[in-house]
């Protein structure tokens, strides 16, 4: 049996995902109150931000990956003009059902579909853009995953990664005890559930910092790699162009 981590478990690799569907199904009713809360807001700039760095323009086409409520695909559709084209994917159903009806309620009709990034459904050589917020994280083999989206992208084009990442040491502490104290507690009182929350705290812990994503990228095939640290460190969006 190959093991992976599930935050600061270790489960059976066919496992996680699994385990992950069952954190996301039970946020997906709260998530957006909860990111407002557990960011302080702050996650709207950090998207605002990551939709600047595209640079989109009309006409291009652009893969959301874990999209989950629909924020970044709604605002990435406001650059692409009639034209264009966005995708909304999740690999969790009761989240991207949320996002579709959020983005539905605000007059848009994306093309919506529930995909796994280790398998992406599209051709080679296709999207201008793609991005992934907050999901990469929680993937099993982010390799393989890495290796679709720089498949799926056009020659020069941007794969934008925007992650909880580490955060610069004078904020350690503070960090360590938001994340394992307040955050937990605040998912059972908004969500009704702590362990979900406590789980979001540990795989951040678990994922890879900002140096070792960026040569993760490199070896997936991208040949210009930066990333900008967000908040100190706490987001990081990584930027990556495909020769």
């Amino acid at each position: 049996m190959t093991t992976t981590h599930f935050g600061f478990q270790s489960v059976d690799e066919a496992d996680k995902a699994r385990h992950v569907r069952g954190v996301f199904d039970s946020v997906a009713p709260k998530y957006d109150v909860m990111n407002d809360l557990m960011s302080m807001g702050l996650h709207r700039a950090w998207k605002a931000y990551t939709v600047m760095v595209a640079n989109l323009h009309e006409g291009d086409r652009v893969l959301d990956i874990a999209g989950g409520t629909g924020d970044l695909a709604l605002a990435f559709s406001k650059h692409v003009g009639k034209t264009g084209q966005v995708v909304h994917t999740d690999i969790n159903e009761a989240m991207l059902s949320t996002g579709r009806n959020r983005l539905l309620d605000a007059g848009v009709v994306l093309p919506t579909m529930v995909c796994d990034a280790e398998k992406l459904p599209f051709p080679d050589n296709y999207f201008n853009v793609v991005s992934v917020a907050f999901g990469l994280r929680n993937m099993t083999h982010k390799e393989k995953a890495i290796a679709e989206m720089h498949r799926v992208l056009k020659p020069k084009g941007k794969l934008l990664v925007l992650e909880f990442s580490k955060v610069a040491q004078p904020l350690q502490k503070a960090y360590d005890w938001y994340s394992f104290n307040i955050l937990p507690r605040l998912g059972k009182l908004v969500a009704g559930d702590d362990s979900s929350y406590r789980y979001l705290a540990e795989s951040i812990r678990m994922h890879p910092d900002q140096s070792t994503l960026k040569a993760m990228l490199h070896k997936g095939g991208f040949g210009h790699v930066d990333y900008h640290n967000l908040s100190g460190g706490v987001v990081a969006l990584h930027v990556s162009i495909k020769c």
